[in-house]
């Protein structure tokens, strides 16, 4: 199985990119948070990825950290959560933040995330509250400026990687801001972002 892969960026997407290893390319899902950690097209890149076998298909899944392939393989331990729906999970929450939502049980703000139910968040509770202590250290809260500038950080990063000016990237950012309101998360943000600029 690929465990890991070091090449140049060939293509972006919103949710995948194209590895070039010694010419070959490598087709890679990745969170939103892993993709704003790319570097632009061209440049060299390092990524630890999750092999991924089905009937139909062999799938890459790429991480820009390890915490993040953790819990990756956490949240596919769970009945029901595949890859792409672990993915989408990853892409609503730092690993840390997420990690201390489940293990503090909190069902209400996992419902927050793209994609998942309230039968979701409660068996990512049930299933994984006792696995996760490690990678849960307390999260900046969402009030606080930390939290923010951060975030506002990883959305312009994931914009510019689309295609975007750095200035407006964070022209549509503040944009994107405006419209999600207070405490939206950044898969949100970013499909808002894409969305004013189509309009």
């Amino acid at each position: 199985m690929i465990a890991s892969l070091a090449g140049l960026v060939e293509e972006k997407g919103i949710d995948e990119a194209v590895i070039d290893v010694n010419g070959v390319g490598y087709r890679v899902f990745l969170s939103l948070r892993s993709m704003a950690r790319l570097p632009p097209i061209g440049q060299r890149v390092r990524l630890r990825i999750r092999t991924i076998v089905r009937e139909d298909a062999l799938d890459l899944y790429g991480f820009a950290t390890p915490a993040e392939e953790d819990l990756f393989l956490l949240l596919t331990s769970v009945s029901h959560v595949g890859p792409k729906l672990a993915t989408n999970v990853l892409s609503g929450m730092e690993p840390s933040e997420l990690a201390h939502a489940i293990a503090t049980g909190d069902v209400a703000r996992l419902t927050r995330l793209h994609g998942v139910g309230k039968k979701t968040a409660e068996r990512l509770v049930l299933e994984l509250k006792d696995k996760v202590s490690g990678l849960a250290a307390t999260p900046i809260a969402a009030g606080e400026p930390g939290a923010a500038s951060a975030q506002r950080t990883d959305l312009v990063a994931a914009l510019v990687n689309l295609g975007y000016k750095p200035a407006q990237a964070e022209r549509a950012a503040e944009l994107a801001e405006k419209a999600a309101g207070p405490g939206a998360k950044l898969d949100v943000l970013i499909r808002e972002a894409l969305r004013s600029a189509r309009s």
